[in-house]
């Protein structure tokens, strides 16, 4: 009977394929017999396989020269499209095969600007060494780019070397060198090679002025060291040089007015812009900066009206700040006008005048708008943030203040002490005091970012606000510094509302210790004994006051109708629609009167002197100002009160029946916070 074998799996046909032959003949006649038992038994093992060896390498080609020029100008359109790196790495290539050949100058200078694109000390030292050992003939603008390179790779011993050893210089050289000097932080350096300079020019009988370029680098050190005796040296060099007026100079005008701005002087800033013929934007946003810098916001807007009636095409920078000045001022229609400049001429809106818009409309309580410009901005930083938290915080919507501290944590935004007070104001001022421990607590916990005074000072009024006068003292007591007056200041302010004597006393002697000559704090304190009748305790602040020669001073409230400021004080009849607006005024309090309105007593009005006070309060400024505004605006219209006291009490409750009866919304800024009154309710929930 024949044997018949199945076919091989599928599995083992590739070993089979590999299945060794017979080596031999007497191998193959061996045993024949037992091969099939073998095979069933057995498995088939591949042949293995021997250790493949490495291929000799193939010797490389020597370059050819012929080459070289293709590669330098790919190099050079490499470096001119921004592709510094493999511009770089083709230079490699060149080097390795050419080591000794000089390249075309062209392509050092691209060379040399991708290393300093790159900011790669490695690679500027390749290309410096490579142009001097292949023996190319270095000419000074190609020693000024070695130069340039050096400085910007942070490689200063070198570009000093390099500077010292060089057979011959122009201004445009002493320019770079100085300029690095200036900007790795040693501004006397580059003062001292300015001298250096006229002193090789004095030798060398160049009797002429200094280049524009060095003067305005040597005008950049003397600002950076802040000497105001360097920089008016450097304004009499300029002087001799006649070269304020040249058109090709107006760098040097505006670095003077830099230079006396971040000096101090900024008077003398102004007579320079004053002096020069025909100023340009720059200069322009020079001088408008300096007014900034220096708090001038008035002198700022005056500026920037003379600008407006001069016709100066306006860029970007000129917004940006006046925004900033119109957000300090509380101008809201001129930063309107402003915005809606910028997006007619089409220009961008940098990150400063974002959050200056942002900051403005926190300020006016126009929150949408506010937001509006922060969920449009491209790019945002942690003053954005903080802006549109502390915004939020102010208007008492405590809740969406949270909420974009929630958001910027979770976009891997790091919170700074500003942000956290500004979260920890939006606690306070809504009254959300768990929320406010946590975050408290989570700056505890952080290393890196413990609480400060006012952090502390924060707390310590939100306990105050929800009558937890007890934890707000402890907070004091508990605090890892000496109390200051801020905490000291929100203790006597719960202490006022919730009428506790004892705590209020022990804040106010405190406070007086700190701040003797303050007036806030007297104020409240005989507010607090004139409204619990304590009237010798009354008596003897008022001759307190008397005798340091204190008084509380006449406060003013403004509001802005049709573009126009309208200030008022108590008893006002300077305006002239004085008669108009107290008959109007007296019949609101009628009105209000007959909605359940009963008058406050036995308390200090902020902005009426001490023997006035039998007086009535019908004619505080701030009731001038609405009635003022409800006659000279249209129905629905809301009306934007901004005062520099703080409201008295019977004057919050007027406000409140007030917006009640007309069913107007008004938003009054007064010393301490914003209140939005609607419908009769405050949104500062009557805690102020």
């Amino acid at each position: 009977m024949d044997l018949q074998l199945a076919p091989p799996p599928l599995t083992n046909l590739r070993l089979l394929a590999h299945r060794p032959k017979a080596a031999s003949t007497s191998t193959a006649t061996a045993a024949p017999s037992t091969s099939c038992s073998s095979s069933s038994t057995e498995p088939l093992k591949p042949r293995p396989r021997l250790p493949r060896q490495s291929p000799v390498p193939a010797r490389r080609p020597r370059p050819n020269p012929a080459h070289l020029p293709a590669l330098c100008t790919t190099i050079e359109r490499h470096a001119a499209a921004g592709r510094h790196a493999e511009a770089l790495h083709l230079f490699r290539l060149a080097r390795a095969g050419f080591p000794f050949t000089p390249l075309p100058a062209r392509t050092y200078h691209a060379l040399l600007l991708a290393a300093a694109a790159l900011r790669e000390p490695g690679a500027a030292a390749a290309v410096a060494w490579h142009v001097e050992s292949s023996g190319f003939d270095l000419d000074l603008y190609t020693h000024n780019h070695v130069l340039r390179t050096y400085l910007e790779c942070g490689m200063l011993a070198e570009a000093r070397r390099a500077f010292d050893g060089m057979p011959d210089r122009n201004g445009v050289t002493w320019g770079i060198m100085m300029g690095g000097l200036v900007d790795r932080g040693q501004p006397r350096a580059a003062l001292a090679l300015f001298r250096e300079m006229l002193l090789a020019e004095e030798a060398g009988g160049d009797g002429d002025a200094p280049p524009p370029r060095s003067l305005v680098v040597a005008l950049r050190a003397a600002t950076a060291s802040g000497s105001a005796r360097a920089g008016q040296q450097l304004h009499c060099c300029v002087v001799k040089a006649g070269a304020c007026g040249d058109v090709a100079d107006r760098y040097l005008a505006c670095a003077l007015l830099d230079m006396y701005s971040k000096c101090g002087l900024i008077d003398e800033a102004r007579r320079v812009f004053d002096g020069l013929p025909r100023a340009s934007v720059v200069a322009w946003n020079s001088m408008l900066a300096a007014y900034v810098l220096h708090g001038r916001s008035e002198e700022a807007l005056e500026l920037y009206q003379e600008m407006c009636r001069s016709r100066v095409a306006m860029d970007q920078f000129t917004f940006s700040t006046m925004l900033g000045v119109f957000s300090r001022l509380g101008l809201l229609e001129h930063a309107k006008q402003a915005h809606a400049g910028l997006i007619q001429r089409g220009l961008p809106l940098d990150i400063v005048g974002n959050t200056a818009l942002v900051d403005l409309y926190c300020k006016w309580g126009r929150m949408e708008d506010a937001r509006n410009v922060f969920e449009r901005m491209p790019r945002r930083n942690l003053i954005s943030w903080n802006a549109l938290i502390a915004g939020y915080g102010y208007h008492g919507m405590g809740d969406k203040a949270i909420e974009m501290f929630e958001r910027l944590i979770a976009e891997g935004v790091v919170p700074n002490h500003v942000t956290f007070l500004a979260v920890l104001n939006a606690c306070r001022f809504s009254g959300l005091v768990d929320k406010g421990k946590r975050i408290f607590q989570l700056m505890t916990e952080n290393l890196r970012m413990k609480p400060r005074a006012m952090h502390y000072a924060c707390v310590i009024e939100l306990f105050g606000r929800e009558g937890l006068l007890d934890e707000a003292y402890s907070m004091i007591r508990r605090a890892p510094f000496t109390p200051t007056a801020n905490m000291w200041g929100a203790l006597l302010t719960a202490s006022r509302i919730h009428k506790n004597m004892h705590l209020a006393k022990l804040a106010a002697e405190q406070l007086l210790a700190m701040e003797p000559e303050k007036i806030n704090s007297y104020a409240v304190l005989l507010n607090l004994y004139v409204s619990s009748g304590r009237q010798d305790d009354a008596c003897k602040v008022v001759e307190t006051l008397k005798r340091k020669g204190l008084y509380i001073h006449n406060a003013c409230t403004w509001i802005t109708v049709k573009k126009t400021d309208h200030k008022f004080f108590f008893k006002d009849t300077l305006h002239p629609q004085s008669a108009e607006i107290y008959r109007r005024l007296h019949t609101l309090m009628k009105d209000v009167r007959e909605a359940g309105y009963v008058a406050e007593e036995n308390e200090l009005l902020p902005d009426i002197y001490p023997d006035e006070q039998k007086v009535s309060s019908a004619y505080h400024s701030e009731r001038l100002a609405i009635a003022f505004g409800l006659m000279s605006t249209a129905p629905q219209t809301p009306l934007r009160i901004n005062q520099s006291h703080r409201l008295c009490r019977d004057c919050h409750k007027v406000i409140k029946f007030v917006a009640e009866v007309t069913k107007r919304e008004i938003v009054v800024r007064d010393g301490s916070r914003f209140h939005h009154f609607k419908l009769g309710i405050c949104s500062c929930g009557d805690y102020w």
